[in-house]
C-alpha cells in the first residue's frame, strides 16, 4: 500500500518533469536546456495535479506513524493553498517588480553551470528557445487581460524596465562569450552562443514592448489590492489568522521600541549626534565600507566562515556537507537587494548568498554583518540545508517544493537576534545595523498593510504623522525610517505594492517563533526544569517549512 512518501515523491518526479526550471534549481541534471509552459493550459492542468495529489494524500492525514501524517498535513495545506490561489486566478495577473515568470526566467540563468562545454551548450539551447516560455507567459496575461485580472501599472512598468535592461547593451548575457571562452568552448560553439544571444534578446525586447503597448495602457493604476486579496496572500505567506488590525497596530509599538534602542546605540557611536547622523556618518565614512564590491563578498564570505567555525558544535551540529556557504554578486539590472539560493539535493552545489549592488562600488558594512547572518548562517542556510538533509523524516516535497515565508523569514530575522544574543555584533555599529535591519523589517508591516489596506497613520508616529499611505510617503518611510538608500527604499516599495502580505512575514514571523520560545521558557520554569535553547532551535528547524498555526501546534501541543 502506497503511504504519504510515496505520494510525495510521485508529485515531485511530476514537478520535475513539467519544470525544468524546478530541476535546474535543485541542480537535477538533464534538462538544463528545456523551458517550463507558462500558458494558461499549463496552469490548468497543474490545478488538476495538485487535486489528485491531495485526494492520494487524504487517506494518511491521520496515520499512525507521524512523519507520514507530518508529511500529508504539510503538502495537503500546501496544494490547497495553490488550488486557492488558481481558483481566485492569482495567476492570470502574476507580473511583479521582483517575483515572477519574468524574473525567474531570467535568474535561471544564474544559477547554470557554466564549468564545461556542455554547460554552455545548454545554456546556449535555453537562450535560442526564450520566446518559448515568454510566449506561454504572454498568453496568460492576455487571457487574465481578458478577464480584467491585469497586474497594477506600476508593476507592469517595473517589469519593462527590467526586460529593457536584460535586452539591452548592459545585459548580463553579453559576457557569455568570453566566460564561455574561459570554459574550453570552441569558437564554433561561441558563435553559435552569440547568435543565440542575438535571438534572446530579441525576444525579450519583443516581450517588453508587447507589455508596454498592450497591458500598461489597461493596467490599473491603484496599487493597492484591498482586504480580500491581501487575507489570501497573508494565509499563504504566513499560514495564520493573523487580525490584520492588530498586526498593524503592533508593527508602529514595535517599530518605536526599536528605535528607542537604536537611539540608545547611536550614542555609543558618536555621543554627540542624533540618529540620522550615525546613519550618514556610518554611510559616508570610506573607513566603514569595503571599497569594492569583491572586497565586500570577501568580507561577508569571512563572517559566515567564521560563524559556522564558532557555533558547529557549540549551538548547532553541522555535518560536513552543510557547511560550506558561498557568497556571490549578482549580474546588473535586477532589484537591489540580497538573497539565498538553496543548495542542490546532493549538496554538489553548495548554498550561496547572493547580493544585487546595483552601480555600487564601496560599500558601507554596517548593515551588513546583520544581513549576512539572516541569509547565510544561521539564517536561511542553516535553515533550508537542515532540510534538505533530512530525507529520513521528512517528505521529498516538503524539503524541496514547501516554503512559508511566515517560517522561512521569521527564522533568518530571529536567527539575527539570536546572534545580538551571542555577542557577535562585536562593533556598535554592526549591532546598530542589527536594530535598523528590525527597524526595516518593522516598517515593512506597517508600510505593507497600510497601503494595501488604507489603514491611517498614527498621529503620533515618525513620519507624515496623521497622514495617508500613498507610493512616495511608502518611500519616504523606508528610507526615513527604514533607513534604506533611496534607491532601495524606491525598489522595496514597488516589491511590497506587487507581492501583498510577503514584506510582513519577516516580523511577524520573529514574532511568532519569540512566543514560542517564551511559552516553552515559562513551562520550564513553573516544571522547574532547564530551558534547553540548543533544543528549541532543533525542534523550530527539523520539522521543515511550516505554516505559523502548525508550529505553533507541533512546539506546544
Amino acid at each position: 500500500m502506497t503511504d504519504a512518501f510515496a505520494v510525495s515523491d510521485a508529485y515531485v518526479d511530476e514537478v520535475l518533469a513539467r519544470s525544468p526550471l524546478a530541476a535546474t534549481s535543485f541542480g537535477i541534471p538533464g534538462r538544463d536546456h528545456l523551458w517550463d509552459d507558462f500558458s494558461p493550459v499549463a496552469h490548468d492542468a497543474w490545478a488538476d495535479l495538485w487535486q489528485t495529489t491531495r485526494r492520494a494524500l487524504a487517506p494518511h492525514l491521520d496515520d499512525a506513524d507521524h512523519h507520514q501524517a507530518h508529511a500529508a498535513r504539510v503538502l495537503s495545506a500546501n496544494l490547497d493553498e495553490h488550488l486557492a490561489s488558481h481558483a481566485a486566478g492569482d495567476h492570470l495577473r502574476d507580473l511583479n517588480h521582483l517575483a515572477c515568470p519574468f524574473t525567474e526566467i531570467r535568474d535561471i540563468f544564474d544559477l547554470m553551470d557554466r564549468s564545461t562545454p556542455a554547460a554552455w551548450r545548454a545554456i546556449t539551447a535555453r537562450l535560442a528557445t526564450i520566446d518559448q516560455p515568454l510566449a506561454g507567459y504572454r498568453a496568460t496575461l492576455e487571457r487574465g487581460r481578458e478577464a480584467g485580472r491585469v497586474a497594477a501599472a506600476r508593476q507592469v512598468r517595473s517589469v519593462v524596465e527590467q526586460a529593457r535592461v536584460l535586452a539591452g547593451p548592459s545585459s548580463s548575457w553579453h559576457a557569455y562569450p568570453d566566460a564561455a571562452r574561459e570554459a574550453g568552448v570552441d569558437e564554433a560553439a561561441v558563435t553559435t552562443l552569440s547568435a543565440s544571444i542575438v535571438t534572446a534578446t530579441t525576444a525579450v525586447a519583443r516581450f517588453a514592448d508587447w507589455l508596454e503597448a498592450d497591458l500598461f495602457p489597461v493596467a490599473p493604476t491603484v496599487d493597492a489590492v484591498g482586504p480580500d486579496r491581501y487575507a489570501r496572500a497573508a494565509d499563504r505567506y504566513i499560514g495564520d489568522d493573523l487580525d490584520l488590525a492588530e498586526t498593524y497596530d503592533w508593527g508602529w509599538r514595535e517599530l518605536a521600541r526599536i528605535r528607542e534602542e537604536m537611539e540608545a546605540v547611536a550614542l555609543r557611536i558618536d555621543p554627540g549626534a542624533d540618529m540620522a547622523a550615525v546613519v550618514e556618518q556610518l554611510e559616508s565614512d570610506p573607513a566603514e565600507a569595503a571599497p569594492s564590491p569583491a572586497d565586500f563578498a570577501a568580507f561577508v564570505q569571512q563572517r559566515l566562515d567564521e560563524a559556522v567555525h564558532q557555533l558547529d558544535g557549540v549551538h548547532f551540529d553541522l555535518p560536513g556537507k552543510m557547511k560550506a556557504v558561498t557568497v556571490n554578486l549578482a549580474p546588473a539590472g535586477g532589484a537591489l537587494g540580497a538573497w539565498y539560493i538553496n543548495p542542490s539535493e546532493d549538496f554538489v552545489r553548495p548554498g550561496s548568498v547572493w547580493y544585487s549592488l546595483g552601480d555600487k562600488q564601496a560599500v558601507p558594512l554596517w548593515q551588513e554583518v546583520s544581513t549576512a547572518y539572516h541569509e547565510g548562517f544561521p539564517g536561511h542556510h542553516l535553515q533550508v540545508a537542515t532540510v534538505m538533509d533530512r530525507a529520513d523524516v521528512l517528505s521529498r516535497a516538503h524539503r524541496m517544493l514547501v516554503w512559508y515565508p511566515g517560517y522561512g523569514e521569521g527564522w533568518a530575522l530571529y536567527a539575527e537576534r539570536l546572534m545580538d544574543e551571542l555577542g557577535f555584533f562585536e562593533r556598535p555599529a554592526y549591532r546598530f545595523g542589527m536594530l535598523a535591519s528590525h527597524a526595516f523589517r518593522a516598517a515593512r508591516v506597517v508600510v505593507d498593510l497600510g497601503l494595501h489596506l488604507g489603514l491611517p497613520i498614527p498621529d503620533d508616529a515618525p513620519l507624515h504623522p496623521g497622514g495617508t499611505w500613498g507610493f512616495e510617503v511608502a518611500v519616504d518611510y523606508m528610507h526615513v525610517v527604514g533607513l534604506q538608500p533611496r534607491d532601495v527604499a524606491t525598489s522595496e516599495v514597488k516589491r511590497y505594492l506587487g507581492w501583498p502580505a510577503q514584506a510582513i512575514s519577516y516580523k511577524v514571523g520573529e514574532r511568532a517563533i519569540l512566543a514560542i520560545r517564551d511559552e516553552l521558557r515559562d513551562r520550564a520554569r513553573r516544571e522547574q526544569v532547564d530551558f534547553d535553547l540548543e533544543q528549541f532551535h532543533r525542534d523550530v528547524l527539523d520539522g521543515g517549512a511550516l505554516r505559523i498555526d502548525h508550529l505553533r501546534e507541533r512546539l506546544l501541543g
